[in-house]
């Protein structure tokens, strides 16, 4: 059974209140201690889920001004939807109740400079930027930050494709799957 969470909105609100602090130097840095700590020993209610980059530069807890157990946070070079992200994405839909997804590409990304770059990087590595492709497919010039935007929307769409979960969670439970791009400058996140 799904406990109740926030409405997608409600938590997109969240989300890019967090970040504004994130961006003006502002952070609250609540439910960070270890009172906190102790009232998730018990369980966890994410608000939303967070499908990022692993990125060093891009840290979705602090980005949107978060404390434990408030972001639900998938990284994987490129915020690519494969088995394992896509996995873990479920259980937090149908298990924690979350109602947001965001799929967070950023600035200069590697993976996707990588992708781009294409030849043999290994069997493991080939195989993640592989689901970078239809991004450069579909962009007129292949410049990374546009590649990265293309590739978080179709990411998007692949987790409702690839996961009946996800799909039938967004067509009929309120969850919403949302694009957005994170600029290392800046910290602003840009949804999509």
């Amino acid at each position: 059974m799904r406990p109740e969470n926030l409405t997608w909105e409600e938590s997109l609100e969240r989300l890019r209140a967090g970040n504004s602090n994130f961006v003006e130097d502002s952070l609250d840095g609540k439910l960070q201690n270890s009172s906190r700590r102790e009232e998730l020993v018990g369980g966890q209610h994410p608000f939303a889920i967070i499908l990022s980059c692993a990125d060093s530069r891009v840290v979705p807890e602090l980005a949107f001004d978060t404390g434990l157990g408030e972001l639900f946070v998938i990284r994987v070079a490129g915020n690519t939807a494969n088995t394992s992200s896509i996995a873990s994405i479920e259980y937090a839909v149908a298990h924690l109740g979350v109602n947001l997804i965001v799929v967070l590409g950023h600035e200069s990304c590697g993976a996707v400079t990588a992708a781009i770059g294409g030849g043999d990087n290994g069997h493991n590595l080939n195989h993640l930027l592989a689901h970078i492709a239809p991004a450069i497919a579909v962009s007129k010039d292949n410049e990374v930050n546009d590649v990265v935007r293309i590739n978080a929307n179709l990411t998007c769409s692949a987790l409702a494709d690839r996961s009946s979960i996800i799909k039938d969670a967004r067509d009929n439970g309120g969850l919403k799957i949302a694009p957005a791009f994170y600029n290392l400058g800046s910290g602003k996140v840009d949804f999509l």
